[in-house]
């Protein structure tokens, strides 16, 4: 009766086809757990999307620096 035990497979076999598999409440509820477990994964991960945001933001302050000095050479 160890880890390797047939009855050991059958019995996690059936826990995982009753949380997992078929139509019922259970199966629902682990579902929409793992699509809250990846989603808060994709949450929590840096995303290009912030970094490209910053980098654009720091862009259009050194234009908008660069247009207020055009208007001071100018006056």
């Amino acid at each position: 009766m160890g880890f390797t035990s047939i009855w050991h497979w059958i019995i996690v076999l059936v826990v995982v086809l009753v949380l997992f598999g078929g139509r019922g409440k259970i199966s629902s509820l682990m579902g929409d757990f793992g699509k809250g477990l990846k989603n808060f994964k994709k949450g929590a991960s840096p995303d290009d999307d912030e970094r490209t945001t910053s980098s654009d933001v720091e862009v259009i302050e050194n234009f908008q620096s660069v247009k207020e000095d055009k208007k001071k050479d100018d006056s």
